[in-house]
C-alpha cells in the first residue's frame, strides 16, 4: 500500500484520481493549491486508487496522505 502525501500545506483543489481508478507512476492524482499556485500530486507507485482520503476545498499539512494506492493489484 502506498499513500500520496501532501508535500506543503495546501488548499486540496482537484481530485483527479477516483476510487477504483488504475494509475502509473506519474499520472496526476490531485492538485493542491498554495499561495495562488497549483501543485500537482503525482502518483509514485503503479496500481488501483484504494481510498480518497481527502476532500476538495480541505486544508492539508505537510505529510498528510491524500490518496492511497493499492500496489498489489499493478
Amino acid at each position: 500500500m502506498f499513500a500520496a502525501r501532501a508535500e506543503i500545506v495546501a488548499n486540496v483543489w482537484k481530485i483527479v484520481a477516483r476510487e477504483g481508478d488504475q494509475v502509473g507512476v506519474g499520472d496526476v492524482l490531485a492538485v493542491l493549491e498554495s499561495m495562488k499556485m497549483e501543485i500537482p500530486v503525482y502518483a509514485e507507485a503503479s496500481g488501483f486508487v484504494s481510498k480518497v482520503l481527502v476532500e476538495v476545498g480541505q486544508i492539508v499539512q505537510e505529510g498528510d496522505p491524500l490518496i492511497e494506492i493499492d500496489e498489489s493489484h499493478a
